[in-house]
């Protein structure tokens, strides 16, 4: 019985390095970065042209926020779509 937990708990280390494995190449991908680009820009330009008539230091300062949340929520359904073709 010993013998069959040990293997059991050797194949869920090795899917569990696979995993991370991937999650690293994610981390480091081309993909990932230029996704992150395109997302901030294009969060940049909307929000540019919502706020253009105001002058407000605190509305300004929420466009890395915003980009930065939105690439995060975002990039999980990009990361799914990357790792199907990367397997």
């Amino acid at each position: 019985m010993e013998l069959d937990e040990l293997k059991e708990e050797i194949e869920n280390i090795k899917l569990r390095n696979k995993r991370v494995e991937l999650d690293k190449k994610w981390e480091t991908s081309f993909t990932r970065k230029i996704c992150i680009c395109i997302l901030t820009y294009i969060v940049v330009i909307s929000y540019s042209y919502i706020v253009r008539n105001y002058s407000n230091i605190f509305l300004s300062s929420l466009v890395p926020v915003i980009g930065f949340t939105l690439s995060t929520l975002s990039l999980k359904y990009v990361q799914k779509i990357w790792e199907k073709n990367t397997k």
